[in-house]
């Protein structure tokens, strides 16, 4: 025991003898040397190198070569610079020391490389026991130089097949417990969480080691970018505090490199991915999950309550961009960045990593797809559509090889099912439409619920126009004119989406035909169907609908609303003015006066009835309001008007207000406190300053 540790002793200053050429290079053996052990620091004084070089001790140092040469070490002749001359200057005693070294030559290895190896042994063996097992390589950045280091010389030495097999074996062997430290660091390092303090650390020291050597082992290409630039070129395009924590620190992301390089030269490519591959999955799919995505099958997922439903699916829009556009492309930047020396494992490690995140949101798409349609449903899937349409480029971007054939052909799949799954809806909800068959009619002619509810969907309808128009394309789903139930004059020339929102109308029109006929009264059919066609019209003219839809069809649906006021007029007031009409009316004696009373008599009835209805019946709109009392007063006032000025004559004194209840002027106010859903008393009209 004590001879071998005099020939580590005795190597020591052989090694430190032979760099004291250079001040710089022999300061830095000492001090590695002594951190290893620190009898080392006793040998050295801090003075020992320089003093070498100030002495004169300048002898060159024998080549490789020449060191190795048989025939020297046999002749024995002394040889300047080599390992035994200085052995033997530093200990005369040291002839079991000469011997071993001869050996070492004959065997084919240098005492240097000896040494090398040993050192390496040692420093392996110090990570690898229990007392550092918890303690980072990378929380000291010498610590890690000279480890990483000692890697570099244990791949060079198991590979280098001019050695002995023995020593091969040796650094093979702690080669295996380094790469299973420096894998342990690496799912380390790739666990450390962003935070909004997160500073650089030991990593500027390597950079400086690096940027001073910068063809590590197992790499032929120098760092480009640098270092500096490599940092800022990986900064995450997102702000959101709630993807950051899941994203590579940027500090770390050299580090991981250097690893990276050890493990790939070592041909522990296998371990690297996994390693990688599992650390990243993970935090991605929490990255989903903190997102508001989380993996469920297709049964839970058609298992949640609308509302709740309603909410995952606006999240997995926002996610579904998120990721796509700002976390996967991070991910893949940095995972190219990390094995930049082997282009195999930057596809296959991004692939594996990213994998399972991208499935478990297309799995997501998939169930809402294939699950039950509801009208109430459309509007997310085609947002779903919309937001999955516009990735996929770049999704297909990310992947390369059998996996992104693999993502390609689900990502298109799940987008053909959301796609059939909008026009599907489309088509559930015409039925619907159709189906509404509520036989209580609206009181007062009011607009029907199902006039709002079905203008105000299709009204959203247009804010999706392009992916609509697009799906709607093949006229399976009410995208042409034909059998769409809407006329082939009106549906020509629209858009896939236009003769859908049509036909819908057409449907709505048809079912508001129906539900007129609950009405007794033909005079509250008109309004009824007046007050519903013109909302449908106000929400078209006041939308995009009326681009889709055409100048044409508004024109046509005023005109509508024309019609039926002159069907309202003739309903309810043919029969009053037929009171006012001269029949039967000759000269002017007393069976004309008593001509006169009934007609003023049945008049004051009829427009009395009239007026207790109509002031409850209700005109929302306040300009279609307003007309009709103008055709009111311009078609039965005016009338009474010229009536009254005829007849009046016929009575004397105070007895015409016996039969003439209304003067024109009080039958002008009684109109205008129609169709505004208050009831009237005959006699006490609130007139025009009460509407």
């Amino acid at each position: 025991m004590a001879a071998a540790d005099e020939k580590v002793r005795l190597t020591a200053q052989h090694i430190v003898r032979t760099l004291a050429t250079s001040k710089n290079a022999a300061d830095d053996m000492i001090r590695i040397l002594s951190g290893f052990d620190d009898r080392f620091s006793d040998l050295f004084p801090p003075s020992a190198a320089s003093a070498g070089a100030a002495t004169g001790d300048d002898r060159p140092a024998t080549s490789k070569e020449e060191s190795r040469d048989p025939t020297k070490e046999m002749s024995g002749s002394p040889s300047e610079g080599c390992a035994l001359t200085t052995v033997q200057e530093v200990n005369d005693g040291g002839d079991a020391s000469e011997e071993i070294s001869a050996k070492e030559e004959r065997h084919g290895i240098s005492e240097e490389e000896s040494v090398k190896l040993e050192m390496a042994e040692k420093l392996v063996l110090m990570w690898d026991s229990s007392a550092n097992s918890i303690s980072s390589l990378f929380e000291s950045s010498e610590e890690a130089a000279q480890y990483l280091s000692a890697v570099d010389d244990l791949i060079s030495i198991s590979s280098d097949q001019s050695l002995p097999t023995s020593h091969r074996v040796r650094a093979e062997s702690s080669l295996q417990l380094a790469m299973s430290r420096l894998e342990d660091e690496f799912r380390s390092l790739l666990s450390q969480p962003t935070t909004d303090n997160s500073t650089p650390r030991h990593s500027a020291s390597l950079r400086r080691m690096a940027l001073s050597d910068p063809t590590p082992v197992a790499s032929d290409t120098p760092e480009s970018p640098q270092v500096g630039e490599l940092e800022h070129s990986l900064s995450l395009p997102l702000s959101s505090e709630v993807v950051a924590p899941y994203i590579v620190v940027p500090d770390i992301i050299f580090d991981l490199k250097q690893i990276a390089l050890r493990m790939i030269a070592a041909r522990y490519e296998p371990e690297l991915c996994q390693a990688y591959s599992d650390t990243r999955r993970e935090a991605l799919t929490d990255c989903l999950v903190s997102l508001g995505v989380d993996k469920m099958s297709i049964e839970e997922v058609q298992k949640i309550d609308w509302p709740t439903l309603d909410s995952k699916m606006k999240k997995w829009i926002q996610a579904l961009k998120i990721v796509l556009n700002g976390v996967l492309i991070e991910e893949k930047r940095v995972c190219e960045t990390i094995f930049e020396s082997s282009e195999s494992l930057k596809d296959e490690c991004f692939a594996e990593a990213a994998k399972g995140c991208v499935l478990q949101l297309l799995n997501f798409g998939d169930a809402i797809a294939i699950g039950k349609r509801t009208a109430e449903k459309l509007f997310r899937i085609v947002g779903m559509y919309e937001a999955l349409a516009e990735v996929l480029p770049e999704l297909e971007s990310l992947f390369s090889g059998h996996a992104r054939v693999f993502v390609k052909e689900e990502a298109e799949g799940i987008l053909s099912r959301l796609g059939n799954a909008v026009k599907g809806t489309i088509l559930e909800f015409g039925n619907l439409i159709r189906g509404e068959m509520s036989k209580k009619p609206m009181q007062y002619g009011e607009i029907h619920p199902l006039t709002r509810y079905v203008m105000n969907y299709i009204r959203l309808l247009a804010d999706y126009s392009s992916a609509l128009n697009s799906l709607l394309a093949d006229g399976d789903t009410y995208g042409s004119d034909q059998g769409t139930g809407a006329s082939t004059a009106e549906g020509a020339n629209l858009t896939p989406l236009g003769n859908c929102m049509l036909t819908l109308i057409t449907y709505l029109e048809t079912n508001l035909d129906e539900k007129k006929k609950l009405y007794e009264d033909e005079a509250l059919q008109h309004i009824y169907i007046m007050n519903n066609l013109l909302y449908i019209v106000q929400k078209v003219k006041d939308s995009e609908m009326k681009t889709l839809l055409g100048d044409n069809w508004v024109r046509k649906r005023r005109g509508l609303i024309r019609q039926h006021s002159t069907g309202y007029l003739r309903a309810s007031w043919t029969r009053v003015l037929s009171f006012l009409r001269d029949d039967g009316l000759v000269g002017s004696g007393h069976s004309n006066r008593n001509a006169l009373k009934e007609k003023f008599k049945n008049f004051n009835n009829a427009f009395d009835e009239i007026y207790r209805v109509q002031t409850n019946w209700r005109v929302p709109d306040p300009q279609l309001r307003e007309e009709l009392k103008i055709s009111v007063s311009e078609k039965v006032v005016q009338a009474y008007r010229s009536f009254y000025g005829r007849s009046k004559g016929q009575f004397e004194g105070r007895s015409a207000y016996k039969y003439i209840k209304y003067a024109p002027e009080d039958l002008e106010n009684h109109v205008a406190d129609l169709f505004e859903g208050f009831p009237g008393v005959p006699g006490n009209p609130r007139g025009r300053e009460a509407c």
